[in-house]
């Protein structure tokens, strides 16, 4: 008797071109950027809407530009490294 095994996604889910965590990431600084436009309105006017739209898009590219540097997954990094691997020689 066999059981249907579910592995969840066998790819990471994307939307808007953020991948996983980092959809959560924007999303919580998508939010926060518009509360804090309505507080910053209600003492600032005009320029308070603008400054908390501001900040909640910058903080949105933030997460792409950490994304892109990052990426999703833990990973080794080669920095500049080169590395050579010696060939066998068939002596006679």
């Amino acid at each position: 008797m066999s059981y249907p095994l579910y592995k969840g996604l066998k790819k990471p889910l994307v939307f808007f071109g953020l991948k996983g965590k980092y959809i959560y990431y924007a999303l919580g600084v998508v939010v926060t950027g518009f509360v804090s436009a309505a507080i910053f309105s209600s003492f600032i006017g005009i320029l308070g809407t603008l400054l908390g739209l501001g900040l909640g898009g910058f903080g949105a590219w933030r997460i792409y530009r950490i994304q892109d540097k990052k990426g999703l997954y833990n990973k080794t990094k080669n920095e500049n490294e080169l590395y050579i691997f010696p060939k066998k020689l068939k002596i006679k």
